[in-house]
């Protein structure tokens, strides 16, 4: 028997790809959305997020649909494997409607991992198309692979670190689904589900050994759901899914975090109960953080 999906792919119309350097520690995963777009908004906290095309989620502004969304690691330099991506969609005839193209919507955010492996492999353009054309609909892979390959949780110690990798699951309660994806690199502790630590030292931040300085850590969330939402309502799901990180992630958006959450929507249903909505995101989001720890650190 062919085990059933649990992850963000079991929304239907969302594809995820990654492409995976298991040697320099780096990579980076494409949601593909449906192919005509979706509609998603985001939310950024903490300092220093890492993003392309991130002021255009914001629910002012005009364009309401993207076509994928790229999570991936190499600091600043990973955002240029949103450019593969982009070339995919345009092959594929896939984006906004312009008077003279389609023109592809992409958005990424990144995860600094550039201290993990070799500083010098970053996804760049090429790494961005391969993991577009890997995208499909069959459960996501976890753990150490694309974005997830070289993140790393619980770094206030300065020492200790363990692999955070990329989680993903799919909840459904009453009718309504929702789907959630993470890569997971904070500088805080994992939790639990009963506040135990997961992932991390588990001393607490009043044992900083160190001054973190430059070092940059990030946690990436992506939310997919069917039921139709409006710019704003997307954004206010976003938004809850930066408190999820609050309870799973201890300490969360410290001065040191630039943890980024998108929310998608193939507005494909009919619209849900905004409070039932809110803490199945929730509920998903802290799911997934602990997938993704729990998967990383499978057999070590």
């Amino acid at each position: 028997m062919i085990p059933a999906n649990t992850t963000l792919t079991a929304i239907p119309g969302f594809r995820v790809g990654h492409w995976t350097d298991p040697v320099g520690l780096t990579g980076c995963t494409v949601i593909l959305c449906p192919e005509a777009g979706a509609v998603a908004s985001a939310s950024f906290l903490g300092p220093s997020p890492g993003t392309r095309e991130g002021i255009l989620l914001a629910p002012e502004k005009k364009v309401e649909r993207v076509h994928a969304l790229l999570l991936t690691g190499g600091s600043a330099f990973g955002l240029a494997a949103a450019a593969g991506v982009v070339r995919v969609l345009e092959e594929r005839g896939v984006g906004h409607e312009t008077p003279w193209a389609r023109v592809p919507i992409v958005p990424a955010a990144v995860i600094y991992d550039l201290g993990v492996g070799d500083p010098r492999a970053r996804p760049g353009e090429r790494e961005g198309e391969l993991a577009a054309r890997a995208a499909s609909g069959d459960p996501v892979p976890r753990g150490r692979v694309g974005a997830g390959t070289g993140a790393t949780a619980g770094k206030y110690l300065g020492v200790g670190a363990v692999p955070g990798g990329l989680g993903s699951v799919c909840l459904e309660r009453h009718g309504v689904r929702v789907g959630a994806l993470a890569v997971v690199n904070p500088i805080g502790d994992v939790l639990d589900e009963w506040g135990e630590v997961l992932a991390g030292p588990g001393v607490g931040p009043g044992a900083l050994a160190f001054t973190p300085g430059e070092l940059e850590s990030t946690t990436l969330v992506a939310v997919a759901t069917e039921h139709t939402l409006g710019k704003a309502d997307a954004r206010r799901l976003a938004d809850a899914a930066q408190t999820a990180l609050g309870r799973v992630i201890h300490p969360s958006h410290t001065f040191w975090d630039g943890d980024s959450a998108f929310v998608l929507s193939s507005c494909a249903l009919p619209p849900a109960d905004p409070m039932l909505l809110g803490a199945l995101v929730q509920e998903a989001v802290c799911a997934a953080v602990r997938d993704a720890v729990r998967m990383a650190n499978v057999g070590t």
